[in-house]
């Protein structure tokens, strides 16, 4: 049976490419889904001697290339418009992947001021210090104190979509803009923002990375991270980063992924509608002392990403805090009995976790707001979101003893 190949998929609606993208029928069984491919090596030609042992493109060696990662980077590379992919172990190697690939000693980099905490990491500490690779922090909100930190030696801008946890919204098609002019790649971390959601590439970014743990694969059980970008720039990253490097996402994992990938688009619409329902609920609520989701008309970026995200939604993740100490945030959580206080988002099961206002990097630019409370970061999940307002309710009556 012939399948669409992947000069074809994007001719595909994304539902249709979300089932059938990167899916191969094995010639061996029958399978009509691609089966894991548990193995390190593969069969090499009758003279191997004439191979090229970095290469990433036939599968020789998984930590290359496997047939499961062949074909998660097919589909993933069509679902977000680009020419190729390259998946890795987490979404932390994926984002350190384009880092090593692209800066060098005596680079300086643009970094959003709000950022997930191992960037900050990296930037503020490790890569300055081991590498000489100097970074500036801005405000991504603001797009002249974007254009004013450039500078002759600046090689790439990095941002993320929706900032983790404050939830600003960065404006791609002017970063990517202010990138082309100073010589330097735009770098987006659209983890937060899937597609078809929302697709950087398009707007004029030069490399996506995702963390596939979150809403590509869906379902809370397996790591990943992916970088989509030119066949050119992937590449580099795959010749540097993904083999010499070795930071290779295992065959079950990609398969996992792949497969959560099928219901994505059901999800997300799922998951968005809920999480306005939800923010628009927590805003009204006395003893929540903010919210900040970019759905509500008072979040700052509000009209940006309603014109940025043409209507489909505002992400599903949100920030707020109750009215209290931190020991009223830990007691809020403790009282909730559907919404599960972990790590991570984008799951199937709606996620909560209470971070201090202190202690992570680069807290000390967070609003005035997660300053003082600390912040509480909720990811919807698929549950129905009348029993998750349920949940939060009952969770703030046992709280603040409201009867």
């Amino acid at each position: 049976m012939s399948r669409p190949n992947k000069h074809e998929l994007s001719t595909l609606a994304f539902e249709t490419l979300s089932v059938h993208g990167g899916n191969e029928i094995d010639q061996t069984s029958g399978a009509i889904r691609t089966p894991i491919v548990m193995a390190n090596s593969y069969l090499l030609p009758y003279d191997p001697s004439t191979m090229d042992w970095s290469d990433t493109e036939a599968p020789s060696y998984t930590r290359n290339s496997g047939h499961n990662q062949i074909c998660l980077q097919r589909k993933l590379a069509a679902m977000e418009g680009g020419e190729d992919a390259a998946v890795f172990a987490t979404g932390v190697a994926a984002l350190h992947a384009v880092f090593f690939t692209f800066l060098k000693s005596g680079d300086h980099v643009i970094v959003g001021d709000v950022t997930y905490e191992a960037v900050w990491r990296l930037f503020a500490e490790l890569l300055p210090q081991r590498y000489n690779i100097e970074a500036t922090f801005v405000d991504m909100g603001d797009m002249d104190a974007v254009r004013a930190a450039v500078r002759p030696n600046t090689k790439l801008i990095h941002t993320e979509t929706i900032a983790n946890p404050t939830t600003k919204v960065a404006d791609i098609a002017t970063l990517a803009s202010i990138a082309k002019s100073a010589g330097a790649l735009l770098s987006v971390d659209s983890t937060f923002t899937p597609p078809p959601f929302f697709r950087p590439l398009a707007l004029g970014a030069d490399l996506v990375i995702h963390s596939l743990t979150k809403y590509i694969n869906g379902h809370g059980d397996a790591m990943g991270g992916a970088v989509i970008a030119s066949k050119d720039l992937i590449h580099h990253v795959k010749a540097d980063a993904l083999v010499d490097l070795g930071g290779t996402i295992s065959p079950f994992n990609a398969w996992l992924i792949t497969r959560g990938s099928v219901t994505l688009p059901l999800r997300l619409k799922q998951q968005f509608a809920t999480a306005q329902t939800i923010a628009t609920y927590l805003s009204g609520e006395k003893h929540v002392a903010y919210v900040t989701y970019p759905g509500l008309e008072s979040h700052d970026q509000h009209q940006l990403a309603k014109a940025q995200f043409h209507g489909k939604g505002y992400g599903a993740v949100m920030a707020f805090a109750v009215d209290g100490d931190p020991d009223a945030q830990n007691r809020f959580v403790a009282n909730l009995q559907v919404i599960t206080s972990a790590v991570s988002l984008g799951h199937d099961e709606t996620l909560i976790v209470h971070v201090g206002g202190s202690g992570r990097g680069g807290a000390e630019r967070y609003p005035l707001n997660f300053q003082k409370y600390g912040h509480l970061r909720l990811s919807i999940g698929l549950e129905d979101p009348q029993d998750l307002i349920a949940d939060i309710k009952h969770a703030l009556d046992e709280t603040f003893n409201r009867s």
